[in-house]
Formats: C-alpha cells, sequence, structure tokens
C-alpha cells in the first residue's frame, strides 16, 4: 500500500554541504519556534542552547555569501518565466519580491548572524558553560539561575529579543528551501529485495533528495547519493536494536530536487 501524504515519515538527504547546512539550521530555527512561546524555563534553557547552536552553525564564514549567492540565482531563474502564459505574472512578481526582501534584510545585517549576541557577556558566559555536563548550575552561574526564577513573560521577551537577530537568516533559508523542495516532481518507486539504485540524468544537478515512506512498514532507508546515481537500502531495526539490512520489497515516494 502506498503512503499517504499525512502519515508518511519524510527523510530528506542533501547532495552538498551547503544544503546539508540549511537543513541543520531549519531543524534549529524550528525548534526554536516551538520553545519560545513556551512558560517553563528549562524550555527556554533550551531555547537558548539552540540560539548558541544556530551562531555556531553560521559562524562558516562564506555561509552569508551563499545565502545571498543563492537568492539571486533563485531570482535569475524564475524571471525566465515571465511572459509564459502558463505562469501567474502576479504569483510570480509575488515571490520574486519576498527573494528581494530575503536579500536586503540579510544583505543589511552586520557580520555574521547573531555576532550581535557576541556582545552580551552575561549571554556570552552561559554559552562558555553549556558544553560543560551540569555547566549552568546555579552556583557556577548565580545570575542565570536567577534569571530562570523571573515571570514566564519576561523570560520570553527576552529570548524572542535574542532570537530576533537571527531573523534575516531564518527567512532566507526558509524561502530558499521551500523553493527548491518545490521544483521537484514527486515519483512512486519500488524498492526491489530492500534495495533502490537510480542513475541521475545527465546535465541536472541535484541539490535535494525526499522520500516518503510508510511508517507501518517498519523500514528505515539508509540514503546515499552523488551527482551519478542515488541508492536507497532498506533497513529493519532487530531486537538487538542494531540497524539489519532487510530484502522485504516496498513502495515509497521519492522527490529529486534540482
Amino acid at each position: 500500500m502506498a503512503p499517504s501524504m499525512s502519515s508518511a515519515i519524510l527523510y530528506e538527504y542533501p547532495f552538498n554541504e551547503r544544503i546539508r547546512t540549511y537543513l541543520r539550521l531549519e531543524q534549529l530555527f524550528r525548534r526554536l519556534t516551538l520553545l519560545v512561546p513556551r512558560d517553563h524555563p528549562l524550555d527556554h534553557h533550551h531555547a537558548l542552547l539552540t540560539i548558541f547552536e544556530v551562531m555556531d552553525v553560521a559562524a562558516r564564514a562564506d555561509l552569508k555569501s551563499d545565502v545571498l549567492k543563492d537568492i539571486d540565482k533563485q531570482k535569475a531563474v524564475l524571471n525566465q518565466y515571465r511572459g509564459n502564459p502558463a505562469i501567474s505574472e502576479a504569483a510570480l512578481d509575488e515571490v520574486v519580491a519576498q527573494l528581494d526582501t530575503c536579500f536586503a534584510d540579510l544583505n543589511d545585517a552586520t557580520g555574521k548572524t547573531g555576532h550581535s549576541l557576541t556582545d552580551n557577556d552575561w549571554l556570552m558566559g552561559i554559552r562558555s558553560r553549556v558544553g560543560i555536563p551540569g555547566g549552568t548550575c546555579e552556583f557556577d552561574l548565580p545570575a542565570y539561575h536567577a534569571w530562570q526564577h523571573q515571570s514566564a513573560d519576561s523570560r520570553r521577551a527576552d529570548v524572542q529579543r535574542w532570537a530576533s537577530t537571527l531573523a534575516p537568516l531564518t527567512r532566507a533559508v526558509h524561502l530558499l528551501l521551500k523553493l527548491l523542495r518545490d521544483a521537484g516532481v514527486p515519483q512512486k518507486v519500488m524498492a526491489a529485495q530492500g534495495q533502490f539504485v537510480q542513475t541521475l540524468p545527465q546535465g541536472r544537478t541535484f541539490q535535494l533528495l525526499r522520500l516518503k515512506i510508510d511508517p507501518h512498514l517498519g523500514l528505515v532507508p539508509e540514503i546515499s547519493g552523488n551527482r551519478l546515481m542515488v541508492s536507497v537500502r532498506l533497513m529493519r531495526q532487530g531486537t538487538d536494536d542494531r540497524l539489519h539490512a532487510t530484502t522485504d520489497e516496498a513502495q515509497f515516494d521519492m522527490t529529486l530536487c534540482a
């Protein structure tokens, strides 16, 4: 039975380091979106840790440049569709305007994402301790312990203010990944004897593979790929908690995004 769109588990496999970084950032941004509105001090503690993780990922020297270049590339691709009767000019203008806004906001941001937070000695003191097991105890960071006892509204306002420094990169990455995903066309494929291999067409550079599989099958796909081919090996978790290759025949949805 084919997996339904609502219940299938989605796996994404990036074909290059740039998309891998975008996916990692997206995961962190989603986590932050879930944690900030909550009330418990532990949720806001993990929200801070997530901000620090974003800063670590964004510390790569060429990340901002890569994002700006990708925005320009997407604009160039979209503008090629102008005059095509099958494409709505209004919809095209709307997406291009979103790209322009993302470009301007990110380009105007000074330094690397989260750079302004490095001037906050209180935050950086917490950041320096989070890598130590139990390093944020009250005897290590009494001021942080006191902050955690403030009202939920007060803590939330602080975390939202700090997280807002990540907003330009957040919006840009979300939009670029949405456009990349929308460019792919899903296809139903069959793995025979637990294996699926497909040669990729020449002349196209794919950046992302998306795979949806029915969770009721109890299978875990191990994906590998390069510019020439993709391979999916289906695994099943055994009673020893390890993954073992299976020879089951299974159908799943696969989308290649260029």
